[in-house]
């Protein structure tokens, strides 16, 4: 292998090959013509002795030695891109790239839609891709550079990753604003007895935490809807008259729409952190990123609307809290956004 007929352009292939394991990807994302880069593949091959990337039933898979480079050529490739950048001012207002998030559908409502209106006007060349979060198969994605940031509870992000937490959240119930049986308080005998949304992620489960601490004091709940997301809960419980506990974030701007209460029984609450890979620690614009999705989950604290508690007037309740920070309904607890509520 004689290393000194590689370049950089060389390496640069290489190392989007690698990523995206399909050459009509990879030459898109270079900008070049899919002769072109079947080109360099073939220098590189010839350079390097070794096929690279070989056919298989789905698409092209890696040889051992391209799995071996994969890794620590990324990683000295954004070495170089980082001495480069070191010297250069990072302005958000010129700044051009593509960047991908991941998220589930409730973070993606509560802190990615603030950000991708805000990035428009802040960094208006900044393209955001929003992904599902896979969180086993999210390390590969870091590595990779498929994902540069993921938003998920600490305790399902992978030991390997950097994290920094950004906030805790807690659940609220929520009811229609003319609905017949709730006045502003819900207490635990009518708790009881309304239809209720859960949520199960993994789909068409009925039983949840919040079963789990009725049962302990002898009550039960009614369930009669199972979804597998919280996005179109707010909208249902907006045309019937079910009642659902949502996190907070989801219908902050509902208030008017909505009663917003604090549900009669301690739900378990949970904390949502940024996870990241070490090579992209210093980089300046994924670096930038993270600052401004953690500035924008600490802004949104003091835009929630304050949950009425279980027996007392709305005006109370906002009253006690200085109209900002949400009073915390009954002893809210440790847990993860992915439990059903």
């Amino acid at each position: 292998m004689d290393t000194r007929k590689l370049d950089l352009n060389l390496l640069v292939t290489l190392d989007t090959l690698l990523a995206e394991r399909n050459v009509t990807r990879a030459a898109k994302r270079l900008h070049l013509s899919q002769p072109a880069l079947s080109a360099r593949l073939t220098r590189l091959r010839e350079i390097l002795g070794d096929p690279l990337l070989i056919p298989a039933r789905r698409g092209m898979v890696l040889t051992q030695s391209a799995l071996e480079l994969q890794v620590p050529l990324h990683e000295a490739l954004e070495g170089v891109r980082h001495v480069l950048a070191d010297g250069t001012p990072f302005e958000p207002s010129s700044a051009e790239a593509t960047l991908a998030i991941a998220a589930s559908d409730y973070v993606q409502y509560s802190i990615l839609m603030p950000l991708a209106c805000a990035l428009r006007v802040e960094a208006p060349k900044v393209r955001i891709a929003w992904r599902t979060l896979d969180a086993a198969a999210l390390t590969t994605q870091l590595e990779r550079g498929e994902v540069d940031l993921a938003l998920m509870t600490p305790e399902s992000a992978p030991e390997a990753l950097r994290m920094k937490k950004l906030y805790r959240e807690q659940y609220v119930a929520i009811a229609r604003v003319d609905h017949p049986r709730v006045r502003g308080r819900l207490d635990l005998d009518l708790f009881g007895r309304l239809d209720h949304i859960l949520v199960s992620p993994q789909g068409g489960g009925f039983v949840g935490p919040t079963d789990t601490a009725l049962e302990s004091l002898g009550r039960r709940r009614r369930v009669v809807l199972s979804t597998p997301g919280f996005l179109m809960v707010p909208e249902i419980v907006e045309r019937s008259d079910m009642i659902a506990l949502v996190p907070q974030r989801i219908v902050r701007d509902r208030s008017g729409r909505l009663q917003i209460l604090a549900p009669p029984i301690a739900v378990p609450g949970f904390e949502i952190a940024m996870v990241w890979h070490d090579r992209t620690t210093t980089h300046p614009i994924r670096r930038w990123l993270r600052e401004r999705i953690a500035a924008l989950a600490s802004a949104g604290l003091d835009e929630l609307p304050a949950p009425v508690a279980a027996g007392r007037s709305a005006t109370a309740v906002r009253g006690r809290a200085g109209g900002k920070k949400s009073p915390r309904p009954g002893g809210l607890g440790q847990g993860s956004s992915k439990r059903k509520s």
